[in-house]
């Protein structure tokens, strides 16, 4: 027998590194042992069931004579609908730049040091959010009513321009005005948010370098701000091209409301409905691929890797399938 190794003491409060070694005939053993992936059994039933139910929706899509596909696929690019969809992305684009225009501005006044500003900037928000939008446009639509003509020129004193209300605010302006109020009470918290997220040692270190302050808002705070805005802003912006439908109360020929005419005419309500949908859905998943493009060029700044994009994922994807069917070669 082979005496017992000697111990060296080890001082109080040492550290004592820990070593495993193997000799060669466990080496050996442990490559033998076969190589069983891990199993995810809750994982598989979930993902069978959701095929299932996936596989039911499609074929009923299909089979189903009720969706009528051939009504659907004559309206779908009609020059009707098509114009319709003009008009919907026109004041969906009005709606979000005059909204987040004028939000901006409401956000710098809630965020201003002066109570009054900081007041009438709460004020418009609680009001605006408050009032539903369709009300808020039929306000606007019968704005005549009130005013029937509209006068511009020296407060108080005399005028030096007046027209008929009806010649400047018309269903479309109506539709505009309304919009866009009603979006800026939402896009200015949204951007008081975004600012208010930025950390105040930054703004402080540039007071202290003497950078002027519309500097430090343009070129410091906003860039920051926009990581945190944009998820927001962009859902705003699908909730405002989604009501833009409620337009359709004034008469306006968007997408929603010349369906709604089609499917009058022809009683096709389910056909039409889908045509709706569809360009709905299209819309959503293209201001959803710009969003991501946009986030990512503004993640410049806060990560060395910028986040892959679709593609990029794929690829990697497929990389590492390929790389696992050489890895089960290798075992076997």
């Amino acid at each position: 027998m082979s005496p017992a190794p000697q111990r060296t003491p080890v001082p109080p409060g040492a550290s004592v590194p820990v070593r495993t070694v193997l000799a060669d005939d466990d080496l050996d053993a442990l490559a033998t042992l076969p190589v069983v992936p891990v199993r995810h059994p809750a994982r598989w039933v979930a993902v069978a069931v959701l095929l299932v139910l996936a596989a039911q929706f499609v074929h009923g899509l299909v089979t189903n004579p009720g969706w009528d596909w051939p009504v659907f696929r004559q309206f779908f690019a009609d020059s009707t609908i098509l114009g319709a969809l003009g008009l919907t992305l026109q004041l969906t684009a009005y709606g979000t730049v005059l909204g987040f225009a004028l939000g901006l501005v409401i956000a710098l006044m809630r965020l201003s040091h002066s109570p009054l500003l900081n007041a009438a900037g709460w004020l418009y928000v609680w009001v605006f959010r408050s009032v539903p939008l369709i009300v808020q446009l039929l306000f606007w639509f019968n704005l005549a009513y009130l005013y029937p003509r509209l006068s511009f020129g020296i407060p108080f004193g005399p005028a030096f321009f007046s027209a008929p209300t009806l010649q400047l605010v018309g269903p479309m302006g109506a539709a505009v005005l309304g919009l866009a109020l009603h979006q800026a009470a939402y896009a200015a918290e949204i951007i008081r948010s975004g600012v208010i997220s930025v950390d105040r040692g930054q703004l402080l270190a540039a007071a202290a370098l003497g950078i002027p302050k519309r500097r430090q808002l343009t070129r410091l705070v906003l860039p920051q701000a926009m990581r945190t805005i944009l998820p927001n802003a962009t859902n705003e912006i699908i909730t405002l091209l989604k009501g833009t439908s409620i337009v359709s109360v004034m008469a306006l020929g968007d997408l929603f409301y010349q369906a709604q005419v089609i499917y009058g005419r022809n009683g096709r309500v389910v056909a039409l409905m889908m045509v709706a949908t569809i360009w709905y859905v299209i819309l959503t998943a293209l201001l959803s691929v710009v969003q991501y493009y946009v986030e990512r060029y503004f993640a410049r700044g806060s990560s060395q890797a910028l986040p892959p994009t679709p593609i990029q994922r794929l690829r990697t994807w497929l990389a590492r399938i390929a790389a696992g069917g050489r890895t089960k070669e290798r075992v076997r």
